[in-house]
């Protein structure tokens, strides 16, 4: 288990160094092709891996059930991947120019919704 945590730690430190790079270092005007989908791409893994230790922080300390900790570990990579999908499609949509606070609103609550239906 705590090599399981040590890997989700190491990948949020990896993939949020490499947010930061592709953010000052990668240039969309010269290279459109690889920096939009570099830039998606470690936006999603560095919210989805942050996310899932925020979350298992969450379930650990605040004692709601009775899970034991691979289940709440289990819990917290779903809720982060369904946090980080919604955080990158809310992003393509601003860079879109679609996004007003209610279609914000709506992304998050259909992933909140998919994650109460799992949960039961």
């Amino acid at each position: 288990m705590t090599t399981l945590l040590f890997g989700i730690s190491v990948s949020a430190l990896l993939s949020t160094a490499s947010l930061l790079v592709v953010l000052f270092r990668v240039s969309p005007l010269t290279a459109p092709g690889y920096a939009i989908p570099a830039f998606f791409v470690s936006l999603f893994l560095a919210a989805s891996s942050v996310m899932t230790l925020a979350f298992y922080a969450l379930w650990r300390f605040v004692p709601l059930h009775s899970w034991d900790l691979g289940q709440i570990l289990g819990i917290s990579v779903r809720q982060g991947v369904f946090t980080g999908l919604a955080t990158a499609i809310l992003l393509l949509f601003h860079i879109l120019g679609l996004l007003t606070w209610w279609i914000a609103a709506m992304i998050y609550g259909v992933f909140v919704l998919v994650e109460l239906a799992l949960n039961s």
